[in-house]
């Protein structure tokens, strides 16, 4: 379904952030006929005035935005949503020694449910984002039923889908993601055009809530520090002391302070850096391995776990589909198992044709067929 796809007035709500997307992206709409406003959502209220938080810049960037394009803009306060539905399972799951995507579940809990619902409370008919993927209504199975693909964004640097697979039909339904077919270049060079105050704004990087500033201490902050050793996954010799296995992630590099201990030489004669290979929660201990190819760190399978299908429907078992187990991972040859359990419960065995590099619990991976996301699940 392209953007412009019954536009006469058709009233959307886009999601603006106060970045060159989004803002491209309404004014593509308007351009199409669409009736259009902006609602800009306010996620993050702990720090608000502190030195990494800019969603007052964010909220100054928006509104000059609107006021180039001509839409009007509302304003929407979801910090208590986004607290209860995604930071405190955020915290969970790091608490569990798990390395979670809370942008993921953003999407799919605040901009795709509270906003989504805020919007057809406005008497939107659809909404939109900047977000670079795309939607297309299929109907393939001949029996007259339309079902709503969601397809990887033109641009291969850009592609957001992989944020985007715990959405269901009912939202997909609603969304126009009007940037899907355009390189990023392109999207600066219509704003630039425009004479939009954003074209040149850097984009955003990082956790939404979390920003610029040092991870560590942001946790820190809501998680007390529980120091455990750190041991050779090897020989099992105790090299250092971490302070919180919540703070480290598989196959992390910096950051461990052991950088100074040798165990062995690569070929040229090099002393190889340590990597973290695995978390042992219950001993609170942090194995560490020597060498960017251990075998520790290479795994050609995974079990994912809370499923999410977009066709609200499984793949076919055992078919060659292509997988990312990590965002800015290629796409990787794969075969599913599906396993025991239906909904929540359900499980998938993964099974690459590669071994793959430091396969992270509590990250996503997502599967496709060609350009077409079908869903995915949390690394177990």
């Amino acid at each position: 379904m392209s953007a412009a796809d019954g536009a006469d007035g058709m009233k959307v709500v886009v999601g603006i952030s106060g970045g060159v997307d989004s803002a491209v992206a309404a004014l593509l709409l308007k351009r199409q006929g669409y009736a259009v406003s902006g609602l800009f959502m306010k996620n993050w209220e702990d720090d608000d005035e502190g030195d990494y938080c800019s969603s007052r810049q964010d909220l100054i960037d928006a509104a000059s935005a609107c006021d180039v394009i001509g839409i009007d803009l509302e304003v929407v306060n979801f910090s208590r949503e986004y607290k209860d539905r995604v930071f405190a399972d955020f915290l969970r799951e790091y608490e569990a020694g798990r390395t979670p995507n809370p942008d993921i579940l953003c999407n799919s809990e605040i901009k795709f449910r509270c906003f989504l619902d805020h919007a057809m409370n406005m008497g939107a008919e659809r909404i939109a984002t900047g977000h670079y993927a795309q939607v297309r209504a299929w109907e393939g199975n001949g029996g007259g039923s339309r079902e709503f693909q969601l397809l990887k964004g033109e641009d291969g640097t850009k592609d957001q889908s992989y944020f985007l697979y715990r959405l269901t039909q009912a939202q997909l339904a609603k969304t126009l993601f009007p940037l899907g077919a355009l390189a990023k270049r392109e999207v600066r060079r219509i704003a630039a055009e425009a004479g939009l105050p954003v074209a040149a704004k850097k984009d955003s990087t990082g956790i939404c809530f979390i920003g610029e500033r040092p991870f560590r201490e942001f946790l820190m902050r809501y998680l007390p520090t529980r120091p455990g050793e750190i041991r050779s996954l090897d020989d099992g010799r105790v090299l250092g002391e971490h302070q919180g296995l919540m703070y480290h992630t598989l196959g992390q590099r910096k950051g461990l302070g052991i950088g100074g201990i040798r165990a062995r030489q690569d070929a040229a004669g090099e002393h190889e850096a340590w990597y973290v290979a695995a978390k042992d929660v219950a001993a609170n201990v942090l194995y560490v391995v020597q060498g960017h190819g251990h075998p520790a760190l290479l795994k050609e399978r995974l079990a994912a776990v809370s499923l999410n299908w977009i066709a609200g429907r499984p793949p076919h078992a055992h078919w060659v589909y292509t997988a990312r187990p990590r965002y800015r991972a290629p796409d990787m040859p794969c075969s599913i198992d599906l396993q025991e359990g239906e909904g929540k419960g359900a499980r998938a065995e993964i099974v690459f044709a590669e071994k793959q590099w430091a396969l992270t619990p509590g990250q996503s991976v997502v599967l496709y067929e060609s350009k077409v996301c079908l869903g995915g699940g949390i690394i177990a």
